[in-house]
């Protein structure tokens, strides 16, 4: 299985992934980021798909990136943009994705800050399969993160990517597998 990976930040999930040693062939950012050093790095592919005002079109542009390198499975690697029907016709029921929540609690961009101002004792992680719905689909796995008394939306979201990054490339090997 060739493994794409959609990413947007510093890219701590790509390099867990590629610790795993799992067969990444390319990845696609909606903008410059760390998430390319990284992949340079390892010697995987890069693609710059730059986010425009049409999500339809930049979906196809995303889909065209990894149909270049004939991906089987796409991974979401804190891509933190919204694609569209394309992707997820191209890659029925072959997209991943990690949340910092237990879904179904705390959708969208905003899960660890919203645990907290939810006052919850225990939050986690998800992986699922991502659908056209954000945060919706398959669970996978999940693992909870205790809330202590005192986080801060950054103390709670560095457990929750410390429990990410092993649960993520562990969900993954087990499904390309």
């Amino acid at each position: 299985m060739r493994i794409g990976v959609l990413a947007s930040g510093g890219g701590s999930n790509l390099q867990a992934i590629l610790r795993a040693e799992l067969p990444v062939v390319a990845v696609v950012v909606d903008r410059p980021c760390g998430a390319t050093a990284v992949a340079a790095a390892a010697g995987v592919p890069s693609t710059v798909v730059a986010r425009g005002p049409d999500r339809l079109a930049f979906t196809h542009e995303v889909v065209d990136a990894l149909a270049g390198h004939d991906v089987d499975v796409v991974v979401m690697a804190g891509f933190m943009t919204i694609l569209d029907k394309p992707l997820f016709d191209a890659y029925d029921g072959r997209v991943l994705n990690t949340h910092p929540s237990l879904l179904p609690a705390f959708r969208g961009a905003h899960a660890v800050a919203d645990a907290l101002a939810a006052g919850v004792k225990v939050t986690g992680c998800t992986v699922h399969v991502a659908t056209l719905e954000v945060d919706s689909g398959p669970i996978l796995a999940q693992e909870p993160v205790p809330v202590l008394d005192g986080d801060t939306v950054e103390s709670l979201h560095e457990r929750i990517k410390a429990v990410e990054h092993r649960l993520y490339p562990e969900t993954i090997t087990r499904f390309v597998s």
